[in-house]
C-alpha cells in the first residue's frame, strides 16, 4: 500500500497563504513569494518539484479548489486551466455536493461531503497501491494530521516572513515528527519529516 504524503509551502512564519485571499490573489497578499522555488530555479529544484505529482490520488480543500463559497451557483473548474497537472482523482472537501468534473489530461474532481475519513477511503480505493497526496490548504493539512492520516511530511520553507494569513498546524494537535531529510538553496528549504505514530492508523 502507497504512503499519504503532503507536499506545502509554508513561509518561515508557518503561514501557508497570505492574508485576503481571492479570485485575484488566490494564495494571498504576497503568498505567491511561497513558490518562487518552483518557478524561477525548476532545474535547482527538479526532484522535490517531481515528487508533487505522479500519485494515485490526491486530496484537497475546497478553499484550493477554488474561490467560490457556498453551494455551486457558478461554473468553477479550477485554477489549472482545462488540463490540471495531477492527472488522477482528486477529492474536493466541501459542504455542498456537486457532480464530478473530468479534464483533458486524466484528472477528475470528486467532491465529497462527509467528511475526512470519507475523502481518504475514496482516495485510498482510488488510488490502489500508488501514493495518495494530501495536496492543501493548511486547513485540510491540519484536519489530515489531526486525524493521523498522513505518513510523511514535506514542507518548503520560503525564506519569507508573511505576518498573516493561513497557518499550518493550528488545528493539528500534538503532532510528532522525525527529520529524513533536508536540503536548502537561496529560494527554499526542502525538509522531510516522518510522522510519528503511537497506534497503527485505521483504514
Amino acid at each position: 500500500m502507497g504512503i499519504v504524503t503532503c507536499d506545502i509551502g509554508v513561509s518561515v512564519d508557518g503561514f501557508a497563504a497570505g492574508p485576503s485571499q481571492s479570485r485575484e490573489e488566490p494564495l494571498g497578499v504576497g503568498g505567491e513569494r511561497l513558490h518562487r522555488w518552483m518557478f524561477e530555479a525548476p532545474e535547482e529544484n527538479r526532484e522535490e518539484i517531481d515528487a508533487i505529482l505522479g500519485h494515485g490520488a490526491y486530496i484537497m480543500g475546497r478553499n484550493m479548489f477554488g474561490p467560490v463559497r457556498g453551494p455551486w451557483d457558478e461554473p468553477w473548474d479550477g485554477w489549472w486551466g482545462r488540463e490540471p497537472p495531477y492527472r488522477a482523482p482528486v477529492f474536493v472537501l466541501t459542504h455542498h455536493p456537486r457532480e464530478p468534473i473530468g479534464m483533458a489530461g486524466g484528472t477528475v474532481f470528486h467532491f465529497v461531503t462527509d467528511g475526512v475519513e470519507a475523502a481518504f477511503a475514496r482516495a485510498r480505493e482510488a488510488a490502489g497501491d500508488r501514493s495518495i497526496s494530501v495536496a492543501g490548504g493548511a486547513s485540510t493539512v491540519d484536519q489530515f494530521l489531526a486525524a493521523g492520516l498522513i505518513d510523511e511530511l514535506r514542507l518548503h520553507i520560503a525564506p519569507i516572513v508573511l505576518g498573516a494569513g493561513e497557518r499550518l498546524f493550528v488545528r493539528s494537535g500534538d503532532v510528532r515528527l522525525e527529520t529524513v531529510s533536508a536540503r536548502a538553496n537561496p529560494l527554499v528549504a526542502h525538509v522531510t519529516y516522518r510522522v510519528v505514530r503511537d497506534a497503527p492508523r485505521s483504514g
